[in-house]
């Protein structure tokens, strides 16, 4: 029952963000027509009743315009497109509404997994409601073996199919403060397919008012921070290839600047930590790094390893004749 009235929570507010501004009678037809509805009318009762669960549970409220004849609407939306969370947790059910109300939809809607958020996000997300410490056990790739230590499980981050949980080290923080180190508060991050246990300790901790998520990974491109300040670069995209990043940029900083027959221009103000190397990599043959020149350098040496794995397996296996 409960997950059901979440379903409907997240449905009014899904089609308010898409119709915009609907009437009461507006709502209750499309509300006949979903698979919530199973044909029958919304009481106004239960209409004002979800208004007031929305407003408690997700601090979104939708209002009335008597003057736009009685119609409802969202007020203040960036409250949900503003929060990434939020906005992907009402697409996602939504989707998910859809696809339970038509087992038609349910073979046809392809997803990507994600391995690593099976086993742990749930007891992760747990600890990080109640404040409570949490016991790893975690091998990093490289290590030659695993390590148990405490985490204080501040947020979780999902970067390129893989969960992580940005965690502040008690270990490490108290070892900074011990020897005078400045600012003495250590955060890492630790992915979660490359843990293998946790244990609930029962101790609680307070989250440091001082800590700042984003700008933690403020001018970064993935999971991988750095102390060096963000730095302009141009990229230079080839042919129709600029279409991908508009719709798609490789960076919230991202801004086209020029563009040509053949080529268009986009500059980014980040941090050149090794996942943004991995992302312009990835675009292949289509863009090209144009400025700063140690950024350029970084690339070539990418771009020459490359080359060399390839032209010395060719040299060290003859053809077949």
């Amino acid at each position: 029952m409960a997950a059901n009235l979440f379903g409907r929570y997240v449905w009014l507010m899904d089609i308010l963000r898409r119709y915009k501004r609907l009437t009461f009678q507006e709502i209750n037809e499309l509300w006949q027509e979903s698979g919530l509805g199973y044909g029958e009318e919304l009481p106004l009762k239960t209409f004002h009743n979800h208004k007031k669960a929305i407003k408690d549970i997700f601090d979104v409220y939708i209002e009335c315009d008597r003057k736009d004849g009685y119609r409802y609407y969202i007020d203040e939306p960036e409250r949900i497109e503003g929060n990434n969370l939020r906005s992907w947790l009402i697409s996602s059910y939504a989707t998910l509404n859809q696809i339970q109300a038509d087992n038609k939809l349910e073979d046809r809607i392809i997803f990507e997994e994600i391995p690593s958020g099976q086993t742990w996000l749930t007891c992760i997300a747990d600890a990080m409601r109640r404040n409570h410490v949490l016991s790893i056990t975690h091998q990093g790739f490289g290590k030659p073996e695993p390590s148990t230590f405490d985490i204080e499980p501040y947020f979780l981050k999902v970067v390129k199919r893989r969960w992580y949980v940005v965690a502040r080290s008690p270990y490490y923080s108290e070892r900074n403060k011990e020897q005078g180190v400045k600012p003495s508060d250590v955060y890492l991050v630790y992915a979660l397919d490359r843990i293998s246990d946790i244990q609930d300790t029962g101790r609680t901790f307070k989250m440091k008012k001082n800590f700042d998520v984003h700008s933690y990974f403020e001018g970064c491109c993935g999971i991988i921070t750095s102390n060096e300040s963000s730095q302009k670069i141009v990229l230079r995209a080839y042919n129709g290839f600029a279409d991908y990043l508009r719709t798609l940029p490789l960076h919230e900083s991202q801004r086209e600047i020029g563009s040509d027959d053949e080529s268009t221009l986009f500059e980014y103000h980040l941090k050149p930590t090794f996942d943004f190397y991995q992302l312009v990599l990835a675009q292949g043959d289509q863009v090209e790094v144009l400025e700063p020149e140690s950024v350029r350098d970084e690339m070539r040496n990418f771009a020459q390893n490359i080359l060399d794995f390839y032209t010395e397996k060719k040299e060290g296996k003859p053809c077949k004749e």
